[in-house]
């Protein structure tokens, strides 16, 4: 009878091999910033039909990033998509990606700006004379 895996090894495997298809041993979303791997996918940014250039996005990235593509145009023909189709689709990709990274961008930048205004109210409240009462 044959052994199976213990658990321990079985779940290296699959990271092991989840890291291998991602290509990186410390993958991370680039629109959010999840870092499990087990939660992160390659994206083809152009569609695997037209391109194999990919993105690493976590699962919720993953498929608003897809869902954009079924807005795009379909395949023109049977035949192996041309240069110029291949390019639009990557370039609508593109755009799609770059359109959720604005938004992430935005909320990074709003963040940033409450957390200096925080920390400018606490570094003013320690400065500020004491009053007397």
């Amino acid at each position: 009878m044959k052994k199976k895996p213990s658990p321990n090894l079985a779940l290296e495997r699959r990271k092991q091999r989840t890291l291998h298809k991602l290509g990186s041993n410390h993958p991370v979303c680039v629109l959010c910033g999840e870092s499990d791997w087990r939660c992160l996918e390659a994206h083809h940014v152009g569609q695997e039909a037209y391109d194999h250039l990919t993105v690493i996005l976590c699962r919720n990235c993953h498929r608003k990033a897809s869902d954009a593509q079924w807005d795009h145009p379909g395949r023109i023909d049977d035949q192996t998509p041309s240069l110029l189709e291949c390019i639009g689709h990557v370039l609508l990709g593109l755009a799609d990606f770059f359109a959720l990274l604005v938004g992430r961008l935005r909320e990074f930048g709003l963040a940033l700006i409450e957390r200096a205004k925080a920390e400018f109210a606490a570094q003013a409240g320690s400065t500020a004379p004491a009053r007397e009462g």
